[in-house]
């Protein structure tokens, strides 16, 4: 039985992995209405143009989630299947796969499969693939795949670290007054991921030393003590690469990876954003 590893477009950048004819990958995409311009979040979308247009537009920018029907398009192609969404307290997404699911073993009742709240965005997609690749790869059941990603994912952690969070705000993923304590005077707000898969605001700094401090700050409260960390940023490498070089100062035996936001994080991070996922 052949497998298939399916997320939505809030999956950020992946490495290259171990794919073929037996275990392949789906993405599905979000699409964007900024002012009169609509976007699909593809292999086609400029991450650059996209900022530009939600910069230059007065009106709330949305984004709308993959409709039931591309997903089930994605699970009709593998008798496993393996679906990742972003949290289900920040989208419909989830909702939409789970109605895929319904609809796809209504007529295929032998298939196999899984929907997963990631509880988190980005970088948390990207590690799990990873590890559902790592799994299926030892041949793992599907039912034993399943239950350690589920474990998997409730134990990651999300940091955002964000210079605008206009988006949020307009789209209610933030408070209002939380988004304008941020966007103050060059003040960086700091978000974390909560249990349950909202944003939560963390705290308020200015230049990349704090920055840097209160991300690894908060990163020992979680007890980090090494290991895997994934770090999605929005057209801000340099950053990126000093937060990963902060990272290994305090734990060496860190693993960390730098990626570039897709649309949807994009979307949301704002130009030289970072998401940090361990």
């Amino acid at each position: 039985m052949d497998w298939r590893i399916v997320t939505d477009s809030s999956c950020d950048v992946l490495p290259e992995l171990d794919w073929d004819q037996d275990l392949t990958y789906g993405k599905v995409p979000f699409v964007f209405k900024i002012g009169s311009v609509e976007l699909t979040d593809d292999e086609k979308l400029s991450i650059p143009d996209m900022l530009t247009e939600m910069e230059n537009c007065p009106d709330a920018s949305r984004s709308a989630c993959p409709a039931p029907g591309l997903w089930e398009e994605q699970f009709e192609q593998a008798d496993k299947v393996i679906a990742l969404t972003i949290s289900a307290n920040l989208s419909g997404s989830y909702e939409s796969a789970v109605a895929a699911r319904e609809m796809t073993l209504e007529k295929h009742p032998g298939k196999k499969i899984l929907i997963l709240n990631s509880l988190s965005t980005g970088p948390v997609l990207n590690m799990a693939v990873e590890k559902a690749v790592e799994l299926i790869k030892k041949g793992f059941s599907f039912e034993r795949v399943s239950a350690v990603l589920t474990d998997f994912i409730r134990a990651r952690h999300t940091v955002f670290a964000l210079c605008s969070f206009n988006n949020l705000v307009k789209n209610g993923r933030v408070s209002r007054l939380a988004g304008l304590i941020a966007g103050k005077l060059g003040i960086w707000g700091i978000g974390i991921g909560d249990s349950e898969g909202r944003i939560e605001m963390a705290a308020k700094v200015r230049g990349s030393r704090r920055i840097i401090q209160t991300i690894t700050d908060i990163m020992k409260q979680n007890h980090f003590m090494g290991g895997q960390v994934v770090i999605s940023h929005c057209l801000n490498p340099d950053f990126a690469s000093q937060l990963r070089d902060g990272i290994m100062k305090i734990w060496n035996n860190a693993r960390v990876m730098l990626t570039e936001t897709n649309g949807l994080c994009s979307f949301y991070a704002e130009r030289s954003g970072l998401i940090v996922a361990y």
